[in-house]
């Protein structure tokens, strides 16, 4: 199995084998509007579940015993608050138990821990209360936003100058804010709290993804370069060879990355209850995953159409197509293209194997 996947990947890289991700673009296109326009229904309803640090509120926390049951936290919060009160109740992991509740003033609080202490049969002084005001949640967030906004700033300024393309600034940016809107987007489907921890996911969100288009752009730019010098290939063909050349190496990375995240995501859950480490886990889950797809099957394609645009772009492709169109007339081979891409790939393979694609030396006799 092992050897079959890594011959798979080899024939991807010298192109003996390739996959048409290119030239199928309004498929992903149509793909990711598909998925944006979902994503963006569900931030409406049933909307971003804020936590307590962005809407201000007290929290309560029970950790004197082992029971991690919700029900006599609610009574407990009810019987002190009245039946109208809407406490939000988690388990923690390792036993006991985490209560928000909104804003309450001295005797309420007094009373929900006294409550709290009856209810799971310890001493008040094993439940800690903390009072958080919404502004604070409120300043976090907007620091975030700016951060991300200058991120993309210098992202787009510093892609620009080094691949000396601006189509595959754009492109990698469509493709980074693809992947926040699709993390956003579960995160609202599935309810969980908006925690500081969540902020911080969906920021490391935005360095993974862009790294991951990043690796692929610099093997289209590797593959592209003196593109137009010739007439056997097209720069949508060159792209779309650096796409499958580099497609086993997403895919392992994030296999990788993926592993620990689903540990701490599932395994985690179900042996330790919720936690802080849900929030950020979930935000790196989806959006790793989505930053893959994205890096193959969107922001390559999405920088292919953007530069046929250019008229110089537009102009050679053209010529290629209707030398093939001639060849093929004559009873020629129109394949051609597709054979000198191979050609490079088996020239790149070779380069990458380094000294083990020299010849070793013959060790000298002894005398």
């Amino acid at each position: 199995m092992a050897k079959s996947f890594a011959q798979w990947g080899n024939d991807l890289y010298t192109g003996r084998r390739s996959y048409a991700v290119v030239p199928k673009i309004r498929i992903w296109l149509a793909v990711a509007v598909g998925v944006i326009m979902v994503c963006s229904v569900l931030l409406v309803a049933p909307g971003l579940k804020l936590g307590m640090e962005f809407v201000g509120g007290t929290e309560f926390r029970v950790v004197g015993t082992s029971s991690t049951e919700q029900a006599p936290a609610l009574d407990a919060v009810r019987g002190a608050l009245g039946a109208d009160s809407s406490p939000t109740v988690t388990s923690m992991g390792g036993g006991g138990v985490r209560v928000q509740v909104g804003k309450l003033t001295g005797d309420q609080t007094q009373a929900v821990k006294t409550a709290l202490a009856q209810a799971y049969e310890v001493p008040t002084t094993d439940v800690s209360n903390q009072s958080v005001s919404a502004s604070w949640g409120s300043d976090v967030s907007g620091k975030a936003l700016r951060g991300s906004i200058i991120f993309l700033v210098l992202v787009a300024a510093a892609m620009t100058l080094y691949f000396r393309n601006w189509a595959m600034a754009v492109s990698a940016i469509t493709a980074l804010l693809h992947d926040l809107i699709v993390t956003v987007g579960v995160y609202a489907a599935v309810g969980f709290e908006v925690t500081p921890a969540t902020l911080i996911g969906f920021l490391t969100v935005l360095g993974y993804s862009m790294y991951d288009t990043v690796v692929v752009f610099d093997k289209v730019r590797e593959n592209t370069d003196g593109v137009l010098d010739q007439s056997q290939y097209t720069y949508g063909e060159a792209a779309n060879l650096a796409v499958n050349q580099t497609m086993v190496r997403s895919i392992n990375t994030s296999v990788v990355a993926l592993l620990p995240v689903a540990a701490i995501l599932f395994i985690g859950w179900a042996l330790l209850g919720p936690s802080s480490l849900q929030d950020i886990s979930l935000a790196l889950f989806v959006g790793m995953a989505a930053g893959t797809y994205s890096s193959i099957f969107l922001a390559t394609p999405l920088e292919v159409a953007l530069r046929n645009r250019q008229p110089k772009i537009a102009q050679h492709t053209e010529r290629v197509l209707a030398k093939r169109a001639a060849l093929l007339a004559a009873g020629g081979d129109a394949g051609v293209g597709m054979a000198a891409l191979s050609g490079i790939g088996a020239l790149r393979a070779g380069e990458h194997r380094g000294h083990d694609a020299q010849p070793r030396r013959k060790p000298r006799a002894g005398r």
